[in-house]
């Protein structure tokens, strides 16, 4: 299972452990069962202080659990986890073994203290670039918590389960049972709904807050750069945000960020959120912005308001909120969200194995998930609006070559059908004869761009027709002290070295307003 380079690299990094741990596998006679005995036998033989033995009494077969010797931590793999999920293996064998995790000492207290059995199953999938979050965050809970049990399990390998219950896009996450949610999930957001206290706490911490000379909102590559930028001026400086990297979490491959030649979303996003935290900023994650005041007079304090109810102020204020994707907004999308409709085909095509799918839009973003999806499903149809596909030509040729996509142009989606539970079909129109045309499938892919995240904006700044901020050469908006920057404005070219560039534009400029503007009092 594993080759001799991941053997080295996996056994320097089980010197880090210090307690015995126990890797304990309910098997039967499938084929992955083998595999499962395999890898875990090659990691015991790794170290002396990390054992194996396969009389687990798990229902789910294959699966294994990780824990300390003597002790029953809920830390479960009803998985082979390889492929995205392997730093999920690495991090909770560390972890079970006693090394201690990269998180702050309020939020291990936080865990810790968690009342009643929290008993979570995640159904996620190899490919899924999202998944692992949401793996390794409840995967801790359940190493510092003995009332928190946690199973990842892979949908591919329990099909029969992923069929009685329904779930159609990954990460899944069930509490107890019921769901719990859905999509990258982050440790704070995911204690933040089982901590029924915990937002009212951080209310009142934020409350005492001190203004900031800059405050950023938004946390992708232009709240970063602009973090960093401010920062290296000597002011105080502030980040808030939902997530920290933005939309590049949801970001598989990056290619095009120049001095990396490859990298992948999720990894960015930590190299952001590391060089920030290098500087002295004041990070406040994990935190939903509602309403900007800007200041009443010239030298004031602008105030952001939180959706917890906290007020956070500062001289300046740098917009980077970002963008999303953008719904097709037909009958039957939201509906059946997660039950057949999805946005992302990495993490979601395993899920449509041999079934027949859908994905609307013929950018490249869209023309990319039809050749990736080609390989995994028996049939794709993709269905543009323009009168062409709008992607590269070198893309364009590898779909034309692929005998299970069909493409349909100067098609409109009409409707995501369903029977109640999760989608059966698609209906789109030709716009040049005006037939309606009905195709059955299991799944729709959307991918028709993105929408800025400004809605919170509405009657502050001015906004272009499309809702993005409007800002000059210098990222300033339409108020005094308050700037821009990233997919959330008017610049052209939604990327992610652009972003960054305007976001160190942005703080430079809100720098260049606080020193040709005398403060006043907050």
């Amino acid at each position: 299972m594993l080759d001799d380079n991941l053997k080295a690299q996996l056994g320097a990094y089980l010197e880090r452990i210090k307690h015995p741990i126990e890797l304990i596998a309910s098997l039967d006679d499938r084929p992955a069962s083998a595999e499962m005995r395999t890898l875990l036998q090659e990691i015991a033989a790794l170290h002396p202080l990390v054992s194996f033995r396969a009389d687990g009494a798990d229902a789910r077969r294959p699966s294994f659990q990780i824990t300390r010797a003597g002790a029953d931590l809920g830390l479960r793999f009803a998985a082979i986890p390889m492929g995205h999920e392997f730093t999920s293996l690495v991090l909770a064998l560390l972890q079970a073994g006693g090394h201690p995790p990269k998180v702050e000492a309020d939020v291990i207290e936080q865990i810790e203290s968690l009342q009643g059995e929290l008993v979570f199953e995640t159904y996620m999938s190899l490919t899924c670039h999202n998944c692992p979050d949401v793996v390794q965050a409840l995967n801790l809970m359940a190493v510092l918590n003995p009332r928190v049990r946690h199973t990842a399990v892979d949908g591919g390998l329990f099909q029969a389960e992923v069929e009685a219950r329904q779930i159609m896009a990954v990460p899944m996450v069930f509490l107890n049972g019921q769901p719990f949610g859905s999509g990258r999930m982050e440790l704070s957001e995911i204690l933040a709904k089982v901590d029924t206290g915990a937002a009212a706490r951080e209310a009142a911490r934020l409350a005492d807050a001190k203004p900031f000379e800059v405050l950023i909102v938004g946390a992708g590559p232009a709240g970063a750069a602009a973090a960093v930028y401010a920062s290296r001026k000597g002011i105080r400086t502030g980040i808030v945000a939902e997530r920290f990297g933005g939309q590049t979490l949801d970001t598989l491959g990056i290619e095009n960020y120049i001095s990396v030649p490859e990298t992948q979303g999720p990894r960015f996003a930590a190299d952001l959120e590391r060089h920030v935290r290098a500087y002295d900023v004041e990070l406040i994650n994990g935190q939903r912005v509602e309403s900007l005041r800007p200041a009443t007079e010239p030298g004031g304090y602008a105030t952001v308001r939180l959706a917890n109810g906290a007020e956070l102020q500062g001289r300046s204020i740098v917009i980077a909120t970002g963008a999303r994707w953008r719904a097709v907004n037909v009958p039957g999308e939201a509906e059946y969200r997660n039950k057949g409709v999805a946005y992302c085909p990495h993490c979601d095509g395993p899920l449509f194995k041999g079934k027949k799918v859908a994905v609307i839009g013929g950018g490249n973003s869209g023309v990319e998930a039809a050749i990736d999806l080609a390989g995994l499903v028996e049939h794709v149809t993709l269905v543009e609006f323009a009168e062409q596909l709008k992607a590269d030509a070198v893309l364009v040729r590898k779909l034309r070559s692929l005998a299970n996509v069909t493409v349909h142009t100067n098609a409109q989606t009409t409707e995501i059908a369903g029977d109640g539970a999760k989608v059966t079909g698609l209906v789109f129109k030709d716009r040049a004869s005006g037939a309606t045309h009905s195709v059955e499938l299991a799944g729709v892919f959307v991918q028709i761009g993105l929408v800025p995240n400004t809605e919170w904006l509405r009657g502050t700044v001015e906004l272009s027709k499309h809702g993005e901020v409007v800002v000059d050469a210098k990222c300033a908006t339409s108020v005094p002290g308050v700037f821009a920057a990233g997919d959330a404005t008017t610049v052209p070219f939604k990327q992610i070295v652009i972003a960054a560039g305007e976001g160190s534009k942005a703080a430079l400029a809100a720098f260049d307003h606080l020193i040709r503007t005398t403060p006043l009092a907050a």
